[in-house]
């Protein structure tokens, strides 16, 4: 056996990373070449973008996961726990009680999420597969009254879900005629939606709720909540009480604790890495994904999304499986990423471009970018479980 790659955490970047490993290295079957260790917590893996289908109905719970141990192969061993301790200076993780020792890490736990405000008790964390599927299930008996969809902090990663969620919601409230009883916001303490993408895109967006007849209600910094009630703290209006109906909200975003002291966070409490190589400040260490802070020219940090993992998880895989065979790594991550946001109706638009020169466009709303929406979940499942 040669080399050993710890890969932490099983997500789209994680299993991503480890498939390209496995590829790029030669494994086959029974000719292992290197050996992949894959570490993850969850026994289910959650396609994330498909949530907010599940949140309406679009999909079933059981179509938007898979086993996590479905995605080992010759090559990759899916180790699943609770990762107890990190050790980026010598490379290593104890899990289930065991070290495991290796060559290179690849750090991609993603985020750890938490309730705040009691959110958890008066509404659905639609980033959970429980969540989402209880939101709908709260959803089909709903007959009139205030959706409520809350951002509560910042950061949050799938930039595009809260404004996804509220459009579908709509769109379902609108076929089931339901729309002149329903009064849908979004509250967020953004400023305008998704800045890291620029202007014309925020425009854009708040366009395309305007269109739809939702409360867009940015710079509203939520306080507390209680039964049917939330309170945000505002520039222009002070404190201000809201009540609902019917909640679904982002959870708490934070760095996994279980990185927190290994020296890998920096000052923005987040991994921050070369934004080319995704190299971190330890040797044969690297990160992606929603874990890491870049910083973008525009000043903005780059979205916390699956897509940027994936591009991500495939440059440091090529330049691992280089720097194993002898040769130089020569990939780099150039900021180019894209992602699709669901309108309803089966129409879908895609924003892409160049995110570290903020050259971004959105492509127009169709069926196809819909349509591409859902190859690309197929596919996922396909190619990797």
């Amino acid at each position: 056996m040669g080399k050993t790659i710890l890969v932490l955490g099983g997500g789209i970047g994680g299993i991503n990373t480890a498939k390209e490993l496995n590829r790029k290295i030669g494994n086959e079957d029974g000719i292992n070449l290197a050996r992949i260790l894959v570490f993850e917590k969850d026994e289910k893996n959650v396609f994330g973008p498909s949530l907010t289908w599940l949140m309406v109905g679009k999909r079933e719970m059981e179509e938007v996961y898979r086993e996590t141990k479905d995605a080992e192969i010759g090559g990759i061993e899916i180790i699943l726990g609770d990762i107890e301790s990190v050790d980026p200076e010598n490379i290593s993780v104890t899990s289930g009680g065991k070290k495991y020792k290796g060559d290179y890490m690849v750090v991609s736990l993603g985020v750890e999420q938490s309730s705040e405000y009691h959110l958890g008790l008066l509404g659905h964390n639609f980033y959970t597969l429980e969540g989402a599927a209880s939101f709908y299930d709260d959803l089909k008996e709903f007959k009139g009254g205030k959706i409520t969809i809350v951002v509560p902090s910042l950061p949050y990663k799938s930039p595009v879900a809260p404004y996804e969620a509220t459009m579908l919601v709509e769109n379902y409230i609108r076929e089931h005629g339901l729309r002149d009883k329903t009064e849908i916001a979004l509250y967020t303490p953004e400023s305008e939606p998704m800045p890291f993408a620029g202007q014309e895109i925020s425009e854009n967006v708040k366009e395309l709720m305007k269109s739809k007849g939702v409360q867009y209600k940015p710079n509203h910094q939520l306080v507390s909540g209680s039964d049917k009630t939330l309170v945000f703290k505002t520039d222009s209006e002070g404190r201000k009480e809201v009540d609902f109906s019917l909640m679904a909200y982002t959870p708490k975003h934070e760095c996994p604790s279980v990185i927190k002291d290994t020296g890998l966070v920096g000052e923005s409490g987040w991994i921050e890495v070369d934004r080319k190589t995704m190299e971190t400040d330890f040797s044969n260490v690297y990160a992606i994904g929603d874990i890491t802070a870049i910083r973008l020219d525009s000043g903005e940090t780059l979205p916390k999304a699956g897509v940027f993992a994936q591009y991500q998880g495939h440059i440091v895989a090529h330049n691992i499986a280089r720097d194993i065979s002898g040769k130089s790594p020569d990939e780099i991550f150039e900021g180019e990423g894209e992602y699709i946001l669901e309108l309803g109706g089966d129409k879908a638009q895609k924003i892409k471009g160049n995110f570290y020169e903020t050259d971004v466009d959105a492509k127009k709303s169709s069926m196809i970018r819909h349509w591409e929406k859902v190859l690309f979940e197929k596919s996922w499942f396909i190619k990797n479980f």
